[in-house]
């Protein structure tokens, strides 16, 4: 008897199904408004528990903050960025974002300009990394190309190379395969970094959780419902995120005389013997916490601890700027403060415990590693 039944007559059931449907939600949105029922996104409870605690608005020591992305370099007014610098306590930045982004002869407007404006401005408060292009891997001379490149940008001020995590994750060659991060036709700009003394930060791959199934067991289940983009387990290009981060290590491993930072804890600041024992086995490895201060803060025993075993191999980075979010790094670093509130709910829905660090550790994560890694930064900012 189906069969007789119209495609017209199909159509009329298919809408009248719909209209119950949405029917049935807004019925459900009126309830639950009702009811005051909220989504997790919108809950935001306020803490009735009563412990001693403020916010830190200032570092106890000045610092270096290894890890910033300054996107309007160029023509930003560094007269007023140094004035909140020192608000915060904070003696030197290092933009990352040292050569924009296209075609190479931009790239090289975009550092010149960022290096004047430096140099005109406040040359003892910034400092300058150099970015260099992946995809054109497949051209004649690529590593004498890019090595001269970075040769050329640390004889004008650049004091370090960065890696976005774009290299292993969405750069690709001219056939349109992925570029591995140990790509050996890469070799030549990770031995010339070694040469020339300046150091590789390196970010590589996302958190895990961004390759598990996106489920409510997915701890970071909100930053992916927030940011769609950042899924890859059903990627057919994407690797596994383990291969990725494999890839990271073999170059360590491969180029012993050039120092790399690896940039966010490695996204191993769930597992922080992990990261030791990681930073055991690759003597050239420096790390730093940059987007990833809400792990430490949540294990307050066992990040305190691991600070001060590896105190002489960790920097202070906080990626994004913006000034009241550093309150909540020194608030951590600093402080003993128990149940307060990270600034990021899709980083961090649970609360952050202080880590107390002894001033001497303090004083090594804020600025003296950063001052022998990066010796053109003036000692005489942090008497």
């Amino acid at each position: 008897m189906l069969k007789f039944i119209s495609i017209k007559n199909i159509f009329k059931v298919l809408a009248s199904i719909a209209v119950i449907t949405m029917a049935i939600y807004m019925a459900l949105d009126i309830v639950e408004n009702k009811r005051n029922i909220m989504s997790f996104e919108d809950y935001e409870p306020v803490s009735t528990l009563n412990v001693e605690g403020d916010q830190v608005y200032s570092a106890k020591f000045p610092f270096i903050d290894v890890h910033s992305h300054q996107w309007d370099m160029p023509l930003k007014d560094l007269n007023k960025l140094a004035k909140e610098m020192d608000d915060l306590n904070m003696g030197y930045l290092i933009n990352l974002s040292g050569s924009g982004f296209g075609p190479q002869s931009a790239k090289d407007l975009y550092f010149n300009q960022s290096m004047k404006n430096i140099k005109e401005n406040q040359p003892e408060r910034f400092g300058l990394f150099v970015n260099v292009d992946f995809e054109s891997i497949d051209d004649v001379n690529y590593g004498e190309t890019q090595a001269n490149i970075i040769k050329d940008a640390v004889a004008k001020g650049a004091i370090g190379l960065k890696i976005y995590k774009s290299l292993g994750l969405r750069n690709k060659d001219s056939s349109g395969s992925r570029i591995a991060v140990d790509d050996p036709r890469l070799d030549p700009i990770w031995d010339i970094c070694g040469k020339l003394g300046v150091p590789v930060l390196i970010h590589s791959a996302d958190p895990f959780q961004f390759w598990l199934k996106k489920d409510n067991k997915n701890e970071r289940w909100f930053e992916l419902k927030e940011k769609p983009n950042r899924y890859y387990a059903e990627s057919s290009f994407i690797p596994p995120f383990q291969e990725i981060i494999q890839e990271q290590h073999n170059i360590f491993k491969k180029h012993p005389k050039t120092t790399f930072i690896n940039a966010h804890l490695g996204w191993m600041a769930n597992d922080l013997e992990k990261l030791g024992k990681h930073l055991d086995e690759y003597p050239n490895v420096m790390t730093e916490f940059g987007a990833v201060i809400a792990e430490l803060g949540r294990q307050p025993k066992t990040a305190r601890q691991f600070f001060i075993d590896y105190q002489d191999r960790i920097l202070f980075g906080k990626d994004l700027y913006k000034k009241e979010e550093y309150y909540t790094y020194f608030r951590v670093l600093e402080s003993d403060d128990e149940y307060f509130d990270y600034f990021r709910k899709r980083h961090a829905f649970w609360k952050m415990y202080g880590l107390n660090l002894p001033d001497s550790v303090l004083k090594k994560i804020y600025y003296e590693n950063a001052l022998k890694l990066f010796p053109k930064i003036s000692k005489n900012l942090f008497k």
